[in-house]
């Protein structure tokens, strides 16, 4: 075979991340995270309904701080997979796409997660006994 002269395509390392791909790559990750976070919430509703001793179990890995630790996370990961889902949607139908738009939706994305995730906690403290 004779060695095309062709520039081979260069590896992720030679690119500087852009703000919209690392959102990207976010998106996904917190996809993931919903997926492995649904199963938490089968072990705490199988726990539920096995009976008081293993919710009390259960409750006591949600309650610990590496459990409120998670919850947050996967609330914060809820949120952002939302808020850019509906970015996605504008995609969809065509409009933002400019770079300055895209770049502007991306940070409102980020402080819109973030802000939902603080205020599900403020209100939703209250009704956990607290934070630990």
């Amino acid at each position: 075979m004779a060695q095309d002269d062709r520039p081979l395509s260069p590896h992720l390392q030679v690119y500087r991340p852009q703000f919209t791909s690392v959102l990207s790559i976010l998106h996904r990750m917190t996809g993931v995270a919903l997926g492995l976070g649904a199963l938490l919430l089968v072990y705490w509703l199988a726990a539920a309904a096995a009976g008081p001793q293993w919710f009390n179990g259960a409750r006591a890995v949600a309650g610990s701080w590496l459990g409120w630790l998670v919850l947050v996370g996967f609330t914060w990961a809820l949120f952002y997979h939302l808020c850019n889902g509906i970015r996605h949607l504008f995609w969809d139908i065509g409009m933002g796409f400019d770079l300055t738009v895209a770049r502007l939706t991306g940070w409102c994305v980020v402080l819109a997660s973030l802000a939902l995730t603080g205020a599900a906690w403020v209100v939703g403290a209250g009704g956990l006994g607290g934070l630990p």
